[in-house]
């Protein structure tokens, strides 16, 4: 497996968390994440032809995917879900509300593992937790993916940020955070006032300014790498966020990454 390690070599004999965000914004989201026993991906938006290559390009396959997990039901994060999970008769783990509320054309899926918001889920080495978080979805979740001393956490689709978040996101190795919009460019912009009502509310996208309050919560010495996600290509600029975030890391140790809607990114390495 062709890897870009982000915080040094591995120690010999020693195990390691790995991830990359395999597509993220409004067209499709997928993660995948991988440990010396264990390979899941979280959510997929994506077809199953852009999956696999995708997953090819950083060096690895879907070959032995143990189990995929859902954050929740909207297109971009289960569109691909379905044939996947024919194709590979892989577990798929989401809420009992998220899986009602599935689009008719997910289709049938062969191995469903439904578990409240706040459960870990255990797969092999790795262990998933759950957390509710704000949407408009029917019961959307985030996770933290733990592995032999690494904490990898996720808040994507959030649209306020409560003190769960914060707590259970608190003390992670890496962090992949929603940076999706500009207060100013998204006012200013094409979208009509429904829309971007909806982004701005509580129960829509973690803005810029949201995304810089948040991390400056999660600052710790051994935080190694941040991921910024789901940034809107009509309402944000990489420029900006980037900018934003460097500022609250300076001094930090952390490395900064901006994920893409149409490439992987590199295969990371968590470190504990």
């Amino acid at each position: 497996m062709g890897l870009s390690p982000s915080c040094g070599s591995i120690s010999e004999g020693g195990s390691v968390l790995r991830f990359s965000l395999l597509g993220s914004g409004s067209s499709g989201n997928a993660a995948l994440v991988v440990s010396p026993r264990t390979k899941v991906l979280i959510d997929n938006g994506l077809s199953f032809r852009q999956l696999e290559a995708r997953v090819s390009a950083i060096g690895s396959s879907l070959e032995g995917l143990d189990a995929v997990f859902v954050t929740h039901e909207h297109g971009d994060h289960v569109h691909g879900l379905g044939t996947l999970a024919r194709r590979l008769d892989v577990p798929v783990f989401m809420t009992e509300e998220t899986f009602r509320s599935l689009p008719p054309g997910v289709g049938k899926l062969p191995r469903i593992e439904t578990f409240e918001a706040g459960d870990t889920v255990r797969v092999a080495d790795l262990e998933v937790s759950s957390f509710s978080i704000a949407h408009d979805a029917a019961d959307p979740v985030s996770f933290t993916i733990a592995c032999d001393g690494a904490k990898l956490g996720l808040a994507i689709d959030v649209g306020h940020v409560s003190q769960l978040v914060r707590n259970r996101l608190s003390r992670c190795h890496a962090l992949v955070l929603e940076s999706n919009y500009c207060p100013d460019m998204l006012m200013q912009g094409s979208y009509p006032p429904q829309v971007q009502q909806r982004i701005r509310g509580r129960l829509g996208h973690m803005s810029n300014y949201d995304m810089t309050s948040l991390l400056n919560t999660l600052l710790h010495d051994a935080l190694k790498l941040v991921v910024l996600v789901h940034i809107s290509e009509r309402n944000n600029h990489p420029d900006l966020v980037r900018r934003l975030a460097q500022q609250v890391l300076a001094k930090r140790p952390a490395m900064l990454h901006l994920a893409t809607q149409n490439e992987p990114t590199k295969l990371f390495e968590v470190c504990p």
